[in-house]
């Protein structure tokens, strides 16, 4: 199922985008060995054991680019998926099959190995109450995309651009003149425009989070870089008075301990700059 972002309109101009991208003035290759009019069904095949993801993607590609090919899918967005494993067949017009062939494997293997990585580590928290999140760092021009999979794989969105939350990073404290001029400098910014938006403060050390808790009026404190010594008092001191995100060189092997300190949400910059793509490829079988 698609989130609210991933629009009809969105679509519409993603795939019109990539298809301009990669085909520009025409498919010569396929025009050239293949005849119009000549029919063929294809397979989506799973190479390696994850999660997939970008199946619902790749109909809508395949729709919009050629209303008159069919897709029978067999495994669904978020299924867990092994090597031999058939994802959809696609039956239609051979060329429109070969011209939108390489679209729809670039998104499905980018999405599946951001699915299958957000399901790993979301894995290794079951049992706390933390959630994993995505952060800001995505792709340019396949954020939405990449956010989606994230989804799919079991993780939660944060904010999905700048415009949506008032995310007072360090270097936004540091040239604010402190945390207390950043936060209230955010309010007033805030009332002014009538914006009701939420503010996010990122705190390295304990001092900081005294000078927030005693300033108020934000919605989450991101420990940043903090051990797990240090983020269990900062949980202490905060008291369930706002939600708390854990951040910073998180791995598979410390995201347990992290978890364990009690901490709302962990975000994890890897899930969507560092995910191994899931290999896949479209034969075709007739």
């Amino acid at each position: 199922m698609r989130p609210p972002y991933i629009t009809d309109q969105y679509l519409n101009k993603f795939v019109q985008t990539a298809l301009a991208e990669d085909v520009g003035e025409g498919d010569h290759t396929t025009q050239a060995v293949i005849d119009k009019g000549k029919q063929a069904s294809a397979r989506l095949l799973i190479k390696e054991a994850g999660i997939l993801a970008g199946v619902e993607l790749a109909t809508e590609i395949f729709s919009r680019y050629d209303s008159s090919l069919k897709i029978d899918v067999h495994c669904t967005d978020g299924s867990a998926v092994a090597t031999g494993y058939i994802a959809f067949t696609v039956e239609g017009p051979a060329r429109s099959i070969l011209t939108t062939e390489r679209l729809v494997l670039n998104c499905m293997q980018r999405m599946s190995g951001i699915a299958s990585l957000t399901r790993k580590l979301a894995s290794l928290i079951e049992g706390t109450k933390a959630s994993i999140l995505d952060t800001r760092k995505t792709t340019p021009n396949f954020r939405l995309l990449e956010k989606w999979a994230v989804l799919i794989g079991g993780g939660k969105n944060h904010r999905l651009g700048l415009y949506d939350m008032v995310m007072l990073k360090d270097n936004h404290v540091d040239m604010a003149g402190g945390v207390e001029q950043a936060i209230n400098q955010a309010k007033v910014y805030l009332r002014a425009r009538n914006l009701d938006l939420k503010i996010e403060i990122e705190v390295r050390n304990l001092s900081e989070l005294q000078q927030v808790l005693e300033c108020g009026g934000v919605d989450m404190v991101m420990l940043d870089n903090m051990n797990v010594t240090e983020m269990k008092e900062a949980v202490r001191m905060i008291g369930g008075r706002c939600l708390t995100e854990a951040s910073g060189g998180i791995t598979e092997q410390t995201i347990r301990a992290v978890a364990e300190c009690g901490v709302d949400f962990i975000s994890v910059g890897a899930l969507t700059h560092s995910a191994k793509s899931l290999d896949m490829s479209l034969k075709v079988y007739s």
